[in-house]
């Protein structure tokens, strides 16, 4: 064997053992190391709280504020529903999609279905005038009220923003993998992420009123805007699942809400919420 020769099978033996070691780098280099340019989908459902509401009622005879009005939301628990394609709007949902504009930063879209009902068949504090005309549905509530005690029963008052409470939002979120923390090393198996991040949208509630005896009102009607911030934790299995769990807090603000067909009737109210939200979801590069 002459030197050429010698000197030809060493470079070949050298761009093998280089081959071997940068195919075992990029095998080293994990699917979840990196998301920038990354799709990611979630459906779940949640809890909500809130605050107390002043909530304002006028129309062309009547002008009143119920004050510190409770609610409660209007859970449908583990049920098939919030799979079931003809029912999917039932149960407290919410839905988001995003991209990760770099590692750890996304902005996605996302429709919280949230179910709000106030509280009745209570005493409240009323503020304000009624006065329909004598002999119409609802006249026997007549009366001026100076932050009087009042029954608010069911007659009078039924307001529930139950199909639903519709928050639909933009949001900007960060995204930290603190595997290493629980000493986790291949991250394309487990991995663990927190989140945290900030939103704001519209509120387009479907109202269901029925207000001083008057027909029943339930229609889609763009009322107001929200804020919210929310913080979580996401475990995501085999690179491409995840289940993230979240605490969701914000304020709604909504100027105008429909509460019978007539168009110069309305409601106004505003309060803080906080959201317990669990979601499964798949992430994945186009």
């Amino acid at each position: 064997m002459n030197i050429t020769s010698i000197k030809l099978s060493i470079v070949i033996i050298l761009s093998l053992t280089n081959l071997n070691i940068f195919a075992q780098d990029i095998e080293d280099i994990k699917y979840t190391a990196s998301n920038k340019g990354k799709f990611f989908v979630s459906w779940g459902g949640n809890r909500e709280s809130f605050s107390k509401s002043d909530i304002r009622f006028k129309g062309e005879d009547y002008d009143f504020t119920i004050k510190d009005a409770t609610s409660h939301d209007k859970p449908k628990g583990w049920h098939i529903d919030y799979i079931n394609p003809t029912r999917i709007t039932i149960p407290q949902t919410n839905v988001k999609v995003g991209y990760f504009i770099s590692d750890k930063y996304t902005v996605s879209f996302g429709v919280d279905h949230m179910k709000y009902v106030m509280d009745r068949n209570r005493n409240r504090t009323i503020n304000g005038v009624i006065n329909l005309p004598l002999g119409e549905t609802g006249s026997i509530y007549n009366g001026t009220y100076n932050n009087q005690d009042f029954f608010v029963s069911e007659d009078f008052l039924k307001f529930e923003h139950t199909n639903g409470l519709n928050y639909a939002y933009l949001e900007f979120a960060r995204y930290d993998d603190i595997s290493s923390i629980f000493n986790l090393q291949n991250t394309d198996k487990f991995q663990i992420n927190i989140t945290e991040g900030v939103g704001s949208g519209i509120l387009y509630p479907k109202s269901n009123t029925t207000l001083l005896e008057k027909e029943r009102y339930d229609e889609f009607h763009l009322s107001g805007y929200g804020i919210s911030l929310h913080a979580g934790l996401n475990f995501t299995f085999f690179k491409h699942f995840f289940m993230q769990l979240d605490l969701k807090g914000g304020v709604i603000n909504m100027p105008d809400i429909r509460t019978t067909s007539n168009v110069a009737e309305s409601a106004s109210q505003h309060f803080f919420y906080l959201q317990r939200v669990i979601s499964f979801g798949g992430i994945f590069r186009l």
